[in-house]
């Protein structure tokens, strides 16, 4: 998005503000259908919860991931017009609960939607099978993270020796196992982890056809990278690998999903922020501005990502600090951004920054979360 346009906006609706840009989020979608044609894209809404998101990629036919019961409510209240036949197969086509762990009481809400769950241990096919025994399950497996921003293999997935064991003790209480799924890691830029996930998938759905169980379904998950340097390898070539192996290990019809998040809106969101205070500490020039981590640049804590931040006015840079507005040292943008000499008042801004990040907001220290505005709807 350009300067000026940011500027307007800032004009009308002041700072913090976080800017959406929805013509980026059809373009990023429309990339991935592209280049995964075979594929039915479930937007990961836990990435950006918003609602305008999730609505703009409902309108394009997208599917959703979602890992809480206020997700499904936040996609099912779009679907709530239909016929109650339509809306019971939008949600078991459209919507598939991604997180392994589920408490009660959010099983007993979803089992009356007949919904498409995960899970990866004996004690949840217990739960699920007394509290949504009209859900349909799919097997999540631990796949390698190698090199991905953010594992997640240490806290989910079963083990592929011990996956048929859990899909024959899922069916001994009365669940249908539809498939497997994985997760490879977020903002996954070793594309190794796909091809090994999907090698061992292809064991698992082998050596269940073996022992009595056809599986149909295979949800390869999330991890496809967003563009934030020109270190990250090209989304194309990763397609390519990954669309090989779909095709030369899984026929036709077994039903391939994936979970995009990162991919679809990091590059539709951008942050702008006011410089309202400055200083000189240790030599080095630090600005102070009314948005940090506990708002736009949460992802600094929680995912791992580094946020750049530019200048509207142009100068020679120097290596700054930027801090947010609490009295929390953790509170901290940046060490060593390249910034010009600016004065309390200017303004800041940061691309890119559409994932896992307006999202975690919170009202720390009594400052709200910055101002959202969508554009291009």
């Amino acid at each position: 998005m350009n300067q000026k346009t940011l500027l307007s906006l800032v004009k009308k609706h002041g700072t913090p503000l976080f800017v959406v840009d929805h013509a980026e989020l059809r373009k990023n979608y429309a990339l991935f259908r592209k280049h995964f044609p075979r594929v039915q894209v479930y937007y990961a809404v836990k990435v950006n919860s918003d609602p305008n998101i999730v609505e703009t990629f409902y309108k394009l036919g997208g599917s959703f991931d979602v890992a809480s019961v206020q997700e499904f409510r936040t996609v099912h209240q779009f679907i709530e017009h239909l016929p109650a036949k339509e809306r019971q197969g939008f949600i078991w086509d459209k919507i598939i609960y991604a997180n392994p762990i589920k408490p009660i009481e959010t099983l007993r809400e979803l089992d009356q939607y007949k919904p498409l769950v995960t899970y990866d241990n004996h004690e949840e096919v217990k739960k699920i099978a007394k509290h949504a025994p009209h859900a349909g399950l799919a097997l999540r497996l631990r796949v390698p993270n190698t090199g991905s921003m953010v594992e997640l293999s240490s806290k989910f997935g079963a083990l592929p020796g011990e996956a048929v064991d859990l899909i024959e003790h899922a069916h001994k209480h009365d669940l249908v196992v539809e498939g497997l799924s994985f997760h490879v890691g977020s903002q996954c830029t070793n594309h190794e982890n796909y091809i090994q996930a999907l090698h061992l998938c292809a064991n698992v759905f082998a050596e269940a056809k073996a022992r009595g169980y056809t599986l149909k379904l295979l949800d390869i998950g999330g991890g496809f990278p967003a563009a934030y340097d020109a270190s990250v390898p090209k989304f194309g070539a990763l397609a390519k690998k990954i669309n090989h192996e779909l095709n030369r290990l899984f026929p036709k019809e077994v039903e391939i999903l994936a979970e995009p998040g990162r991919f679809l809106v990091a590059s539709a969101g951008t942050a702008v922020c006011k410089i309202i205070g400055k200083a000189v500490r240790g030599e080095k020039l630090c600005y102070y501005v009314d948005d940090g981590v506990y708002h736009t640049y949460s992802g600094i804590i929680f995912d791992h990502c580094t946020y750049h931040l530019k200048a509207f006015k142009k100068g020679t840079p120097q290596i700054c600090a930027v801090f947010g507005p609490t009295c929390d040292a953790l509170d901290t943008i940046s060490l060593a951004e390249q910034l010009p000499e600016l004065e309390i008042g200017d303004y800041l801004y940061s691309e890119n920054i559409g994932a896992y990040s307006a999202a975690s907001s919170t009202h720390f220290n009594g400052f709200p979360p910055a101002t959202v505005v969508h554009v291009n709807q």
